[in-house]
């Protein structure tokens, strides 16, 4: 069934306007003679209510309700009975015709509703000549001219709805898009600049050390798997495989001893301070404090040339800080460090999340991040 907005039954209602126009044109249609000085006949009745009764489909099939309520007014009126009641079924078909087909049918149906209704101002039992022909193209014009601004004003507003919804779907596609590409930033950038840093270890180190080469090729095959496990899991969620990505969470604030020890195994020293009771928190913000703190690593293994780096995260009721600085070169011989990509995505992942974000030369030298996330207070 069709229904409106409010979720009232448009055919129920229309069913409700059928027997009220019978009703009103059973009391209606006598009384409206007698004031005409015009009486009734045995017809008079049954085409007021053929007409009225019509009107319980007139939606759903419009263009059948229009010929029939048109042809049982041309033949009340060319019986001479009087204008009376009828004329409002004949009004409600009209408006329905304008309002819910084209405009193109609409005309062309008006147009016919009109000639028929016309008929009795030139022929019929009472023919008003001339002197009728305004009056009563008024009773097509009017409602005509209703029904097709109300319907315009629907169309419209339906098809400015439509759009909305595909401007959305296509604002959520590339917010997504933007979200794997940033992902996948953090994750293959990470990894690629840890097994690199490692594997030029390796490579200065496998003719003199051998067996410190080894471990340096053990901490690639390390880096590169764990990169590739999270690399799985973000191709995951896009795919939406929630029984997978149960099996590999979303990194979080919790896998910080692995990012150390790979940071470690790569040459950069990490520690790592926390201040306050850790908790869980909501994954949006686990995920955006532990990606905050991966691309300021990897920055500092990409730029920093020999530096040590230092992690504090400290946990307050109503937010979670990061703060990453190195003792690194320092923007002076990075120029290009500021601007970015990984630092532009830093920004954006923690603004998206309503928290602030800063980075710059640190006061003592190397460089410095720091991101503050809201959390809900703990009760």
């Amino acid at each position: 069934m069709d229904r409106n907005r409010t979720g009232f039954d448009q055919g129920v209602f229309d069913a409700m306007v059928a027997v009220a126009l019978v009703v009103f044109g059973l009391l209606g249609t006598g009384p409206a003679g007698l004031n005409q000085g015009m009486g009734t006949g045995r017809a008079t009745y049954p085409l007021v209510v053929v007409a009225a009764l019509a009107l319980a489909v007139r939606r759903r099939w419009p263009l059948a309700t229009l010929a029939v309520v048109t042809a049982a007014t041309t033949a009340y009126l060319l019986l001479g009975y009087p204008y009376g009641p009828i004329l409002i079924s004949f009004f409600v078909a009209v408006y329905t015709v304008a309002a819910y087909r084209p405009v193109r049918i609409a005309a062309l149906a008006g147009a016919g509703a009109l000639v028929g209704l016309l008929a009795h101002v030139f022929v019929g039992a009472r023919p008003t000549g001339l002197t009728g022909l305004m009056p009563v193209a008024a009773w097509v014009v009017v409602p005509f001219a209703i029904g097709a601004t109300v319907g315009t004003t629907a169309r419209l507003g339906r098809e400015n709805a439509a759009r909305k919804r595909i401007e959305e779907a296509r604002r959520l596609a590339d917010a997504e898009r933007l979200r794997v590409a940033r992902e996948v930033h953090d994750v293959v950038g990470h990894g690629l600049a840890a097994i690199h840093m490692q594997a030029e270890i390796a490579l200065h180190l496998l003719k003199k050390k051998p067996e410190q080469a080894e471990a340096a090729l053990t901490a690639i095959s390390r880096t590169s798997k764990e990169a590739l496990d999270e690399l799985r899991v973000t191709l995951t969620v896009v795919r939406r495989d929630e029984a997978a990505a149960e099996r590999a969470p979303t990194p979080g604030l919790a896998q910080l001893p692995q990012l150390r020890d790979r940071l470690a195994g790569a040459g950069v020293p990490v520690d790592v301070e926390i201040t306050g009771e850790p908790r869980p928190l909501p994954v949006a913000v686990d995920l955006t404090a532990y990606r905050v703190v991966q691309e300021s690593l990897t920055n500092v293994l990409r730029h920093a040339g020999p530096a040590t780096a230092t992690v504090r995260i400290r946990y307050a009721p109503t937010e979670v800080t990061v703060e990453v600085t190195d003792t690194g070169r320092g923007p002076a011989a990075e120029p290009g460090r500021a601007g970015g990509y990984g630092l532009a995505g830093m920004r954006e992942r923690v603004t998206v999340l309503g928290g602030s974000f800063a980075a710059g030369p640190g006061s003592g030298g190397g460089f410095q991040v720091y991101a503050t996330l809201p959390v809900e207070e703990v009760a």
